[in-house]
């Protein structure tokens, strides 16, 4: 008694793929004309006569036999005609329009399908099955695709890129590539915590032992000639807080200079917190010592145990420590040393074979190499693939059962051509 109704949840599958023709479509525009522009000129007379043609053919194919394809060349060249007509934006805002509205009618034609519209269930106000809808991920993730269309048309035109991730949902083998991740997320959680654990204590000894030879190659950004005026707010108040740091670290060196003395008696400096002389004297002799008084005056900054000219020079060979910390050390080990194949000693400084502290060097890329990059992460790397061959076992056992098997009996096909192959098909 509701034809309109039947017909929209009828075709719940062609709604589905004309949002995700419709997201492909809006995102294809976004990647080859932003930054929108005021224009983006005139189409020529030649490649006008063409979409005309395009256009005119695609729709008496859609009319006489309907395929897919001639749906796809009347739906290009429409919206490239639109482009030039109406213009970038205007187009955006009704492909936006479209989407929005195709998926609230597949919102109403998926309700339709559970029953959510039966006049008895209006009737008698039963609200158990709205609260066990509104229970599933499946009602939740359409909800969620309908937000994401409003922000992409009433926020920014780049939200719209979240609406192609719906090609995991739509097919199998994708959902099962995530699935092998989420599946077994506890084990890889623990796996995972297990590596920061390990390099946490690599971090340790690093920041004792071989501190000096974490000189990270950097490479400065370039000086930004634009005025804050004519940058964006973000880019603004990141402008300010580099000049505000400029400003105060000027200030400070002003109060150094104008603190140090006129003769040439020599500042005694404090010990910092990265000096561990007292505890790895015995070890390594060729660690600074703080305490020590400085033979000229530049040599007054070493507050942190190495020298302003050693610094400057470390800064003109493009070279920056990343290790006078232990959060700094631990952010070197994580971002650098698992991203690197060879681990941590790639990104170190190679060590010379005549330095006291060559062997123990060797060890430790060796055990960072192995402990973390090899066994750790190939951990990690065999729950996810053990996980995925699992489920695509059970999907390809899946799809035998519902081939070979018949629905009615149960029975193997073999079974059923030898005797009862009448009786149950």
């Amino acid at each position: 008694d509701r034809p309109k109704l039947f017909m929209i949840s009828q075709n719940e599958s062609m709604w589905a793929s004309i949002a995700f023709c419709l997201a492909v479509i809006i995102n294809l525009l976004v990647v080859l004309f932003y930054p929108f522009g005021d224009s983006i000129g005139d189409l020529s007379p030649k490649l006008s006569v063409i979409v005309w043609t395009t256009m005119g053919m695609s729709l008496l194919m859609i009319l006489k036999m309907p395929q897919p394809r001639g749906y796809m060349a009347f739906a290009a060249s429409t919206v490239v005609r639109l482009v030039y007509s109406i213009g970038l934006i205007s187009t955006l805002w009704l492909l936006g329009a479209l989407q929005l509205l195709n998926k609230i009618i597949f919102l109403v034609g998926f309700l339709g399908n559970r029953g959510i519209f039966y006049k008895e269930r209006i009737r008698t106000s039963d609200t158990v099955h709205l609260t066990v809808l509104l229970k599933q991920r499946e009602f939740l993730y359409h909800i969620g695709y309908l937000i994401v269309c409003c922000m992409g048309m009433f926020v920014h035109e780049f939200f719209y890129s979240v609406l192609l991730l719906d090609i995991v949902f739509r097919e199998e083998t994708l959902l099962n590539v995530i699935r092998s991740v989420t599946k077994n997320g506890r084990s890889i959680l623990l796996t995972a915590v297990l590596a920061i654990i390990l390099v946490y204590m690599f971090s340790i000894i690093g920041y004792l032992m071989f501190q000096d030879d974490f000189l990270m190659n950097v490479e400065k950004a370039a000086e930004n000639t634009k005025t804050p005026a004519s940058l964006g707010a973000g880019a603004a108040a990141t402008v300010g807080g580099v000049l505000s740091t400029v400003g105060s670290v000027a200030s400070k060196n002003q109060l150094a200079s104008a603190a140090r003395p006129d003769d040439n008696t020599a500042p005694t400096i404090k010990p910092s917190a990265r000096s561990f002389d007292s505890f790895f004297g015995k070890i390594y002799s060729g660690v600074r010592t703080p305490d020590k008084k400085c033979n000229t005056p530049g040599e007054a900054s070493d507050v942190a145990g190495f020298s302003q000219l050693e610094i400057d020079t470390n800064e003109r060979e493009g070279k920056e420590r990343s290790c006078d910390t232990l959060l700094m050390c631990i952010v070197t080990a994580l971002n650098q040393g698992v991203r690197n194949g060879g681990g941590l000693g790639d990104v170190l400084r190679y060590p010379s074979s005549k330095e006291p502290l060559y062997a123990a060097r060797v060890v430790y890329d060796l055990l960072y190499f192995f402990v973390v990059i090899i066994i750790v992460l190939n951990l990690i790397f065999g729950v996810i693939i053990d996980t995925f061959a699992d489920l695509r076992s059970e999907k390809t056992t899946r799809e035998e059962i519902l081939k070979n098997t018949c629905f009615i009996c149960g029975k193997c096909v073999v079974e059923i051509r030898v005797g009862f192959i009448v009786l149950c098909y």
